[in-house]
This record gives structure tokens, sequence and C-alpha cells, in this order.
């Protein structure tokens, strides 16, 4: 009756096995490190800057305990302090050979001394949070009535110009907040320019109307296209931050969407609010221009004449030195989209690129007038500019699409329509909310919750062993499981921990604890009701099960609540409180009962069970009615 199959035990030691793996890298502490990662937006790290940096190391005569590649950084571990000034002089020597226009940002840093066996398990300690670990922090509302004033100035110039084309006359067209107006003196010309306007422009809403003697159409974008407009301008925001913020040399930066326009930017271990404040809020331009195929040129770019004038050496994304003319043909602002696709007759990956009306005109007479020739488009950040890419025209391009390929893998394809759309904000952004925690409150922070999370569980210890003994021990036992299985979730997702998540943690003991209440006094009910221990013991558990499941689900629903509509620290809050409720399902009824079983479950005549004291109704005295 009260006796578990082989499998479920098997389940049970796998379940902790798998819980003390991933939940002791917790407590190994943190070693001093080396980060190393792009400084350039045109720089891409991959696998291959491993080797790289230990073949760098090992010239220097430094031992790394790990070096390991991770997100788009790659982190060396060493034994002491020492060792690490030494390992960042060195990889900043090599890897930065002109100090004044540094490829890569070399930082100290911190790493887990997680073993090397664990570290290739994906074993690693939870990441802290801002509240643990220190840093800066900043609220940034984005600017959405920008974003849509910014699509519409770009729509004045695309209706002028598909007008002009089509031969219709209007009164002058211009830009009121977000809406376009376009004048006419002719009803039935209005009618003809709604017509190509609809065609043309699908994602505006065009309303006629009169104005004295003349007639007047109004443009509005569609919500739908004025949503994916706002949608855009803040997730390209949200990518541009992420660029900017490697510079930092920051570990586990939080960069997200809270709301429909604010940011938050959490930046762990930063306590320079200025410098970071300064690199955030930076810009960059986009600009292109053409390329000199003259032999001066050819002779400068392999180093062996003068750079000719009105020109400028630049370099390619292979490191290959480009010389390009002064003249800019159109800036980042002519570019309204970049998008990754592929070629319809070679299926080749491309970047395709949207200019808006100016642009687009510009761009058909350069390409008609210097077909075979190559153009580049630069990338500027902090007044020095590298070439993303340099096609060659092969024919006129009208109607202010591009098209850029050749030799470019999938993922390049994307990274290049990115570094194309992410080059500087969509729209403006200010800083409403800034703060700084220092180091020291971290620790602190942490010391605190953790002793709550230590005193709760021994108080919750002390009250089960003293009030139902031995099933009180089984309970703490099984509370422990719960924390351990929680624990090594968090550490398997890699999420952050944060002060909302310790009391997560903290509450969770109290919630976890009283499914074992519950199923303690329902084996003192039914043993109170007479039945043998061992029936009392199958009864107990069975019965018991669906009250623990029912207020599960419905504390769940709450959780769930809080994840879909929360965010910061209520998001976080609830990811914990959510897996805890989960995992405690599993120690209270499966652990626990396992636990009973091994105990009692052989004992064929029991006579009692450790339970605490049974409370029994007295007998009535003989012969009363």
């Amino acid at each position: 009756m009260n006796r578990y199959p082989w499998w479920k035990y098997a389940i049970i030691g796998i379940a902790l096995l798998i819980g003390l793996l991933y939940t002791i890298p917790n407590f190994f502490g943190e070693a001093p490190a080396v980060q190393v990662s792009s400084g350039k937006a045109t720089l891409k790290l991959d696998a291959s800057i491993v080797s790289r940096v230990e073949q760098v190391l090992q010239q220097a005569g430094l031992k790394a305990d790990l070096v390991q590649f991770e997100l788009n950084s790659v982190k060396a571990r060493f034994a002491d302090t020492d060792t690490q000034l030494k390992a960042k002089d060195a990889l900043n020597h090599a890897l930065n050979p002109d100090a004044n226009d540094p490829s890569y940002i070399v930082a100290l840093n911190l790493m887990a001394r997680t073993p090397t066996w664990m570290a290739k398990l994906k074993a690693l300690p939870m990441a802290r949070g801002l509240d643990l670990r220190g840093g800066v922090h900043f609220l940034m509302q984005v600017d959405m009535k920008a974003a849509l004033t910014k699509k519409a100035e770009a729509v004045v110039g695309d209706a002028r110009t598909l007008l002009r084309d089509k031969n219709v006359r209007h009164a002058g067209i211009s830009r009121d907040g977000d809406t376009v107006n376009v004048r006419f003196r002719d009803h039935a010309v209005l009618q003809q320019a709604q017509a190509v306007l609809a065609d043309q422009l699908p994602d505006w809403q065009w309303t006629e109307s009169a104005e004295g003697s003349d007639f007047k159409l109004t443009g509005a974008l569609k919500p739908q296209a004025a949503r994916a407009v706002q949608e855009a301008a803040l997730k390209q925001n949200i990518t541009t931050l992420h660029n900017r913020v490697n510079e930092l040399g920051t570990t586990e930066p939080v960069i997200q969407q809270q709301g429909l326009d604010r940011v938050v930017v959490q930046l762990p271990g930063v306590q320079d609010t200025a410098r970071a404040k300064d690199i955030i809020g930076r810009t960059a331009t986009l600009e292109i221009r053409m390329v000199d195929g003259s032999a001066e040129a050819a002779a400068a770019a392999v180093g062996s004449g003068p750079v000719p004038f009105g020109t400028e050496r630049f370099l390619e994304r292979e490191g290959q030195p480009l010389i390009v003319k002064k003249e800019v043909i159109l800036t980042g602002e002519n570019l309204t989209d970049a998008q990754p696709g592929f070629d319809s007759q070679t299926q080749e990956p491309t970047v395709n690129l949207t200019l808006d009306a100016r642009g687009a005109r510009v761009f058909r007479d350069v390409t008609r007038e210097n077909v075979g020739k190559r153009m580049a488009i630069l990338l500027f950040e902090k007044g020095k500019g590298e070439v993303v890419t340099a096609p060659v025209i092969r024919s006129e391009i009208g109607g202010g699409r591009v098209q850029i390929s050749g030799r470019m893998t999938t993922q390049e394809a994307n990274d290049q329509a990115l570094l194309l759309r992410a080059g500087s904000l969509a729209a403006p952004m200010e800083i409403i909310e800034e703060r700084t925690i220092g180091p020291s409150l971290g620790a602190e922070n942490i010391a605190k919750g953790f002793d709550s999370v230590l005193y709760g569980f021994a108080a919750i210890t002390l009250f089960m062993c003293a009030y139902y003994l031995l099933f009180g021990l089984f309970s703490t036992l099984a509370l422990a499981f719960n924390l351990l299985l929680l624990v090594a979730v968090l550490s398997m997702l890699q999420a952050t921990l944060t002060l909302p998540g310790i009391a997560a943690i903290a509450l969770t003991l109290g919630m976890a604890i009283d499914a074992n209440v519950l199923i303690n006094e329902r084996v003192r009910e039914e043993l109170r009701n007479g039945s043998s221990p061992q029936t009392a013991i199958n009864a107990g558990y069975e019965r018991a099960f669906a009250t623990i499941l029912d207020s599960n689900v419905t504390t769940l629903i709450a959780g769930i609540a809080l994840l879909i509509f929360g965010s910061g620290p209520v998001r976080g809050f609830a990811v914990v409180h959510v897996l805890g409720i989960t995992t405690s399902m599993f120690s209270a009824v499966v652990f626990s009962r396992g636990l009973v079983n091994l105990w009692y479950g052989r004992q064929k005549k029991l006579k009692s069970v450790a339970i605490g004291q049974v409370w029994k109704p007295a007998a009535e005295p003989a012969g009363k009615a």
C-alpha cells in the first residue's frame, strides 16, 4: 500500500542529483577575470576569438583557469588579481595595436569559480541583479510622437515624388504634426491623387475635405501601421543601446522594454554614472559615398602612394584598406528601413534598403552615372568611420529600394541590416529616472536576503519537528528538496537573482510547507477516525492531493497574471513565484511520500506513527443517554 516502485525512487534520485549539480555552483563565489568584447559596431565576435585570447596569454606567460565565449564576449578567469591585471595589459596591447582606435574593449570583471567540468555541463550560478551587485539604473522615455513625426516627414517627400511622377498637379504638400496635408484646386485631380496615394502608400488613410475654394487630402497612419512604427522605433532603440552598452564591459546588462514607450537600462557593476550616460546617449551616423577607383587610389590602398586629394582611407570588414571620396551622397537620415532578405533569382542572402523620396531620387541619379563602380556605406561612431559594405553598382537603381548582395551568409545579412538600421536612435529618449547602487549596499542586500531565507527555514523546521515529530522532519526535508530544485531551475535558466526574487524564495518556503501541513493533518484525521497507521498514511496523501492541487492552481493563476502583466521587479518576483509553486508540488507530494514510504512502508504490523498528538474525542460515560 505504502510502497513506491523502483522507478519512482529513480526519478527522485535523478532530480536530487540534478538539483545538487546546478545548485552547488552558486556557492563557489567569484574570481577575478578579464572580459574582451567588441569595441565597434561593425566588429562581431565569434568563438574563434577564444583561441586568439589563449594564444596571447600563453605568449605572455600567463595561465588562465578558464577561457570561454558567451553571448558577444570572451572571458578569461584567473587565480588572483595580479595575474588579472597583467592579462588585461597583455590582451589590450595585442588586440589593440592602435590605442587611439581600439577594436576591442578589454575590461576587468568577475567570473564564477565554477569548476571547468561543471561549466561544460552549463552548470553555472545565477547572475546577480543590480540591487545585489551594485551599478546604475536608468529608466528612459522614448518620444513616440517624434517617431511618428519622422515618418510623416518622410512621407511628405514620398508623396511629392509620387504625384510628380504621375503628372498629378497639387497646390502644396505640408506636414501638420504626424499628419500630411495635400491641397488641390480641382476635385477631379484630388480623386486622381487619392487613387495614386492609396495604392502606393497603403499604410496611410487619406481623408477628403474642403478648405475654402480648394480641396484637401489629409493623410494619417492607420492605427496598425502607427503601432508598427512605434514598436519598430522602440526595438531599434533597444538594439542600439545594446550595441553601445558593450563598450562599458558590464556583465549581464539588462535592457528591456517597460510598457509601451519606456526602456529600462540596468548595468550591474558600473559605478561611473557620467560615463554610462555619455555612452548611452552617444550618436552614430550613416553615410553613403563613392569609392575612388583610380590608379592613385589603388596605390594608396596598398600603401605605395599618398591618398589622393578629396579622398579618405577607411578599413573594410576584412581589414582591407579602401579609398573613399569625401563627398557624401546620402546620410542615415535618408534611410527609412533595412531588412535582410534573399535574391529572387540566385536565392543569395541580401540586405534590402528603403530610402525616402529625396534619397531615392539622389540614389537613382548616382547609380545611373556610376554603373560598374563601387559605393561604400560607412558607419561613423565617435568621429571614426568604418565600411559596413561596399557593393558594386550593377545598374541604375530607382524607386527608393536598394538591394545589397554578394558573398554574405544569412547571419551576416541579418547583422548588416541591424547595423544599418540601428546606427542611431530611431526616436529621441530622455532619462526620467536614475539610480546608483554601491557594491557595499549590494553585498548588504545579499546578506540580508540570505539571512531572511535561512532564518525562515530554521523557524519552519523547529515548528514542524516540534509539532509533527518524525513527519515534521520528513516535511522539512521535502522543503529543503524544494529549495534545492528551485535554485537549480533558476540556475539552469540563467535567471538574474534580485531582491524581489529572494523575497519570492522566502515566500515559497511558507507556501510549500502548507502542502505538508495539509497532508499531516489529513493523516491525523484518519488516525482519529480509527484507521490503521498504514491506511491513514495512504488515505492522508490521496485525499489531501485534491486540496493541494486546488490551492496551488489558484495561486499559480495569480502568479501567471503577475508574469504576464507585470514588469521589472514585479516580473522577477513572479518568475520565482511560479517556479516555486511548480517545484513545491513535486517535493511536497512525491518526495515527502517517498521518505514516508521508505521509513514506514515495509513495516507490516505498524502500530503507530510519529506524527505528534492525535486528539480523539473523549468516550461518553456508560449508561448516559
